[in-house]
């Protein structure tokens, strides 16, 4: 999985995040973890339209580059913030794993009541966690 730098800045009520190396990438909340959140959204959605016109994603700098490139204004009260990419391969592949009988259930149950496969939920969950989504 690749991470790209975001660029967290607001205030108490409005916060964004703008990607410096995926041009036109951001995502905004009320809350900074919101705006982290939307961002993280943003950039699957960004990579995958991406990945549609060119072979490759552009090179993610890290956050010292950025700072002395002067693209992170501290000064201003901007941060920087990891945001993970995590992009489907479009390959399902078959995995075999242990559960508690309890947990598969209650598993079985939400995916269910949100109409989904297990295998959909779990990925989606999954997803979630790595993305840190609360």
């Amino acid at each position: 999985m690749t991470h790209y730098v975001g660029i967290l800045d607001g205030a108490t009520e409005v916060w964004g995040v703008r990607i410096p190396d995926a041009p036109g990438c951001h995502g905004g909340g009320s809350t900074p973890e919101e705006a982290i959140n939307d961002a993280t959204s943003a950039l699957r959605e960004w990579a995958e339209t991406f990945l549609g016109t060119s072979d490759s994603m552009p090179v993610a700098r890290n956050v010292a580059e950025l700072l002395s490139g002067g693209e992170i204004d501290t000064g201003a009260g901007e941060s920087a913030v990891l945001i993970p990419l995590l992009l489907d391969s479009g390959r399902p592949v078959r995995a075999n794993l242990s559960l508690d009988s309890g947990l598969l259930a209650a598993i079985d149950e939400e995916a269910r009541r949100r109409g989904l496969t297990r295998s959909a939920f779990l990925a989606s969950a999954a997803r979630e966690k790595i993305e840190g989504h609360r």
